[in-house]
């Protein structure tokens, strides 16, 4: 692990629990221009880690700190998401730049960075989450791309088993803005929130409208809660 310490963080409040795991991607073109930026004092953001294509590893601030990576954000009922999170930046040029899957090796070095802090600190499952997941009226990372499948695979989040019994009742769309709130999602736009949970548990369809597969895939995921 490489350290490339960044000055953009402060404590985090007593009491609070480092209870959240985050994934971002970088959006930028290359590692060293997003070190960079997150360890400018100009622009004020940060993770705790960066982990470059080649499965490079920096830490930018340490785990105990409140680093600045989720901005205006909701997660089950909290809006202080930095206060309880770690967040890792994968590089990745994301959506505006030629948005492409993420190598091996990358994906490699964040399952064995990431099981060792939900280990230490006891992160349950539903709160190993994307940004677009807690910020889904700003942000689209890490994407469709974001093979999420292969990290529960390997104890990271939730995600619905392969085959997902689809009921074909329209009258059961009704009862999905209540379910995704349940699940953690902030609802106040719907099509937004829909958006990024298809790109989390739906990634071949991300439409931002309500279907029955994504109702059936919602309510598979509350009943693994």
């Amino acid at each position: 692990m490489l350290k490339y310490l960044s000055p953009n963080f402060n404590n985090r409040p007593d009491g609070i629990a480092i209870d959240m795991l985050i994934f971002h991607y970088t959006g930028m073109l290359s590692a060293n221009e997003a070190l960079e930026r997150m360890c400018s004092p100009i622009a004020k953001v940060s993770a705790h880690y960066m982990i470059d294509e080649n499965g490079r590893i920096f830490q930018l601030v340490p785990e105990e700190k409140r680093a600045w990576h989720a901005g205006l954000a909701y997660w089950r009922g909290e809006t202080n998401i930095n206060d309880r999170s770690i967040g890792i930046e994968l590089e990745n040029p994301g959506h505006n730049f030629n948005y492409k899957y993420f190598p091996e090796k990358q994906i490699t070095s964040l399952i064995k960075l990431a099981r060792e802090i939900v280990q230490k600190y006891n992160i349950p499952a539903r709160n190993i989450v994307g940004h677009s997941d807690v910020a889904p009226k700003r942000k689209k990372d890490p994407g469709e791309l974001f093979n999420w499948s292969l990290l529960a695979e390997n104890g990271l989040g939730l995600w619905p088993e392969n085959k997902v019994v689809i009921n074909n009742n329209v009258d059961d769309l009704s009862d999905f803005e209540s379910k995704l709130g349940l699940y953690g999602y902030e609802t106040s736009n719907l099509v937004a929130s829909t958006l990024a949970f298809q790109r989390h548990f739906q990634p071949k369809t991300c439409s931002g409208k309500i279907d029955i597969q994504t109702v059936s895939i919602l309510r598979r995921l509350i009943e693994l809660l």
